[in-house]
């Protein structure tokens, strides 16, 4: 969906605004949250979408945006290397139509409100559980969600399938009935053993590691794995949504769908 309001709003505030929402200061992550690719300092037209990969990139640029944020960005890790044709490639679609890159990780996995990890509880209809949950660089990133009356598995995977668009893949190796459901979107299989160790009935996250279904089992947890994009839309879109609403800028949420 495309919101249309033509007003122009500066790149540095808007990704001001971004960096005090999520609070990126306050974590340690795999790359650098924020800006990532300097571009046009005003923008009227904002692209989001889960990773920065060249699609996304083109269509973004294509459609006029000045500025782009996803949830995976382009720069990983602390190390300079040479470019790869991929990276050089999706460079050259920035830095071409000068348009700038923000990418928002963990901190957008982690948000209360308006993170991936509480989003998808809130659409699986669990009620929130305080407690931290799916620990990633040294910070709680997941969460759990309570279920007022236990349901199956039948009913919790029905559910994922509804809100990611896809068949979840699922190892039935946890309770009869599910009260408590840990969430961890993305690559959060390693949180299987916090969720056996806390005694959750269910785990959910968005893609399988090898060793997991074994360990679900020896840990009497439920598994299932709605895709590591599917179950990653949610917060950048909404984080979109926001910047659109309060800097009255166009916004775009552009779909590369990915089965993993």
């Amino acid at each position: 969906m495309v919101v249309t309001l033509r007003s122009v709003a500066s790149r540095d505030e808007i990704l001001g605004f971004c960096d005090d929402l999520l609070d990126i200061g306050s974590f340690e992550d795999y790359g650098p949250n924020g800006l990532q690719v300097p571009g046009k300092e005003e923008v009227k037209r904002v692209s989001t979408g889960v990773s920065a990969n060249l699609e996304l990139l083109q269509r973004a640029v294509g459609s006029g945006a000045e500025l782009v944020m996803t949830h995976h960005g382009l720069l990983w890790g602390s190390e300079l290397t040479a470019l790869s044709v991929p990276m050089a490639a999706r460079l050259r679609a920035l830095l071409c139509a000068d348009a700038s890159l923000a990418a928002y990780h963990l901190p957008l996995d982690a948000h209360p409100e308006i993170g991936n990890n509480a989003l998808l509880r809130d659409a699986l209809g669990l009620e929130p559980d305080d407690r931290p949950f799916g620990e990633a660089q040294g910070s709680a990133v997941g969460a759990i969600g309570r279920v007022p009356d236990p349901i199956d598995l039948g009913e919790l995977r029905r559910r994922l399938g509804e809100a990611v668009g896809q068949e979840p893949l699922t190892f039935d190796s946890g309770p009869e009935r599910i009260s408590t459901v840990g969430i961890v979107t993305g690559g959060g299989s390693f949180a299987i053993h916090e969720a056996g160790h806390l005694g959750l009935d269910a785990l959910v996250t968005g893609e399988p590691s090898e060793p997991v279904m074994g360990e679900a089992r020896e840990y009497g947890v439920h598994f299932l794995a709605g895709g590591h994009y599917a179950t990653e839309t949610f917060g950048i879109k909404r984080l979109g949504e926001l910047v659109a609403e309060r800097f009255s800028v166009e916004h775009e949420f552009i779909d590369v769908p990915n089965p993993i």
